[in-house]
């Protein structure tokens, strides 16, 4: 189907409520999440429009803590005075006092668990892009896709006829289309192997600056809300592992034209849909839409996967990490071991008698060291993690990751 065929096609989109407990968000949380069960995934893009939704929403619904619920009431110090004085003394220690130093001591051990796992993965190598050769396209995998390659996007012959540009552009749009399907079961069959896939030049690089320029000031704004008591934290950023100089901010979808914009050339104009259409099929589902970043001076992560291996059951997400800006090795990329998205490898992983650290020793890992606009799609069940982000050692302030990013659930499945 042509790009016309998608904008002029209306869709009807439903809303359900899903629970997640993906490593990005680790408390259990409701989500909204859109999906089209009559269409393709790439329609999902122009009926953003349709739905309204308020900015302070996120698309979200409230999302209360549950210890903020049900924090037990602590107990009181027993009387050592006399029988006269019964008062009790009331503990120096607050409830949410006590959950900060359990939180700090938490991530102190997940820190030193990082830096062993870092030690013992040695067998680092750049995450290179898949390249795939399609009739009738020179680069495959880059934004335009079959356009770009046509005499480098150079036309010949120019037609001044308007009905001729728009056949010329229906079947322009039409063979990029078809490209892109050749391309995507390709990718896909390197997806479902490896459980990791880049694919270079999706996202043009003014829209990738532009966009890391909204994450930005949104996030500040976010901030301003969250320390003022405006709205809850969770309202605004969702939970994430080692959260010190590191943030999983939710977009507001429908809400920009910047975002719709990014969408447009993400599903429409290269490739990365047809890999998720190869996968999940015409109705996948849109789960997580959102932007990561990992300031100077975040920690490297441990090694995790984002849901579990269940025997029986296939892949559950495909989430696309997209780079708003070059991503250096300094900048802490996030890490994954491909081919740990298997019954094996998850068993291995989960042995707590040191075989754990005997599989991940030297074990064939890869760096997301991606250029602004490429992206890294992955299994969520593939062990990665998010790496130390050291620029500032090099000098200056350092500068920060922004990964944006959207996952895509398996629709024959009901759980996250």
């Amino acid at each position: 189907m042509t790009t016309n065929d998608i904008m002029t096609t209306t869709m009807t989109m439903t809303t359900t409520t899903t629970t997640t407990t993906t490593t990005r968000a680790r408390t259990r949380t409701t989500r909204k999440t859109l999906s089209s069960p009559r269409a393709p995934v790439l329609f999902l893009l122009f009926s953003i429009a349709a739905n309204s939704h308020t900015v302070g929403s996120f698309l979200t619904p409230p999302i209360v803590a549950i210890a903020s619920k049900r924090r037990p009431s602590l107990p009181t110090a027993k009387p050592t005075a006399t029988p006269t004085a019964r008062q009790p003394t009331p503990l120096s220690l607050s409830g949410s006092d006590v959950s900060n130093l359990l939180y700090e001591e938490q991530e102190k051990l997940i820190v030193r668990r990082g830096e062993l796992e870092e030690s013992l993965v040695s067998n680092l190598a750049p995450l290179e892009a898949h390249v795939v050769k399609v009739r009738g396209t020179g680069n495959a995998g880059g934004f335009g896709g079959g356009k770009r390659n046509n005499n480098g996007g150079k036309s010949k012959t120019k037609n001044n006829n308007k009905t001729s540009n728009k056949t010329s552009n229906s079947n322009s749009n039409s063979n990029n289309h078809n490209n892109f399907q050749a391309e995507g079961k390709a990718h896909a069959q390197v997806l479902q192997n490896e459980g990791i896939l880049r694919l270079d030049n999706v996202l043009p690089p003014d829209t990738a600056d532009s966009l890391r320029d909204y994450v930005s000031s949104l996030r500040q704004t976010s901030e301003r809300e969250v320390q003022s008591g405006l709205v809850p934290p969770l309202h605004r950023f969702a939970d994430v592992l080692l959260k010190s100089n590191r943030c999983d901010l939710p977009l507001p979808l429908g809400q920009s034209p910047l975002l719709a914009s990014a969408l447009h050339a993400l599903l429409l104009r290269s490739p990365v849909s047809s890999v998720i259409e190869s996968l999940f099929g015409t109705n996948a589902v849109l789960h997580e839409f959102s932007c990561l970043v990992s300031d100077p001076g975040s920690q490297r992560q441990v090694l995790h996967p984002d849901t579990p291996y269940i025997d029986g059951k296939g892949p559950v997400l495909y989430t696309c990490f997209v780079a708003l800006q070059d991503v250096t090795p300094e900048m802490g990329p996030t890490t994954w071991m491909p081919g740990t998205h298997t019954k094996e490898a998850h068993e291995a992983f989960g042995d707590a008698t040191g075989r754990k650290d005997e599989f991940l020793s030297g074990r064939r890992a890869v760096t997301g060291t991606l250029k602004k606009g490429d992206c890294a799609i992955f299994d969520s069940r593939v062990l990665h993690c998010g790496t130390a982000n050291r620029s500032h050692l090099e000098g200056g302030e350092g500068t920060s990751r922004a990964l944006f990013y959207f996952s895509f659930k398996n629709p024959e499945v009901g759980y996250t």
